[in-house]
């Protein structure tokens, strides 16, 4: 059964919602992309989150900080083709990325059209498949904008190896990294 929410909320709450600022919620208004759905008495705009309007969102995501130069370059990339670009800095393998989080919260209630990226692998290193799909089970279109070159199997799982141990090997220096700073402050 499905329980519809019919409650009105301010232009903040709907930013937090969004995970926009409220003066880009004023610029879609203005752009005819996300209309509140009323107004009250003194002008607010209203919004009801469970609205059918939807958004063509892109997501653009780097391992680290090291490679910002290549986020922005997403970033600018996929502005062009959406109303809203999510942006993460983090691992491939990390499914507990708020922004990652989010775009499935979006999806969850049908509220994306599009989903726009730049690879395929920005989104998951892993597991991709599963957010088309639920892409699919909520009507949204899925663009990716370059595709990668066609490797063959072996070329996959090297990569795909040299992945997990580049991912593991920061966690364990990090650990290190982290039990030594530690014990520099207990001496």
């Amino acid at each position: 059964m499905k329980i519809l929410d019919f409650r009105l909320v301010s232009i903040s709450d709907a930013a937090k919602f969004y995970g926009v600022s409220v003066p880009t919620l004023r610029r879609w208004d203005k752009q005819g992309k996300l209309k509140p759905s009323s107004r009250t008495m003194g002008n607010h705009r209203r919004y009801n989150l469970n609205h059918n309007q939807k958004v063509r969102v892109g997501y653009a995501r780097v391992s680290s900080s090291d490679q910002k130069k290549d986020l922005y370059s997403q970033v600018e990339s996929l502005e062009k083709h959406c109303d809203l670009v999510l942006q993460e800095l983090g691992s491939g393998l990390n499914c507990k990325k708020p922004r990652l989080r989010k775009l499935v919260a979006m999806l969850l209630a049908q509220q994306v059209s599009e989903l726009h990226l730049t690879h395929k692998d920005r989104l998951l290193r892993f597991g991709h498949e599963l957010v088309f799909q639920l892409c699919r089970w909520s009507g949204c279109k899925v663009i990716i904008h370059r595709e990668d070159e066609v490797v063959s199997f072996e070329q996959e799982l090297v990569k795909d190896v040299i992945t997990l141990m580049t991912v593991f090997s920061a966690r364990l220096y990090g650990r290190r990294s982290h039990q030594n700073k530690h014990l520099k402050q207990v001496a």
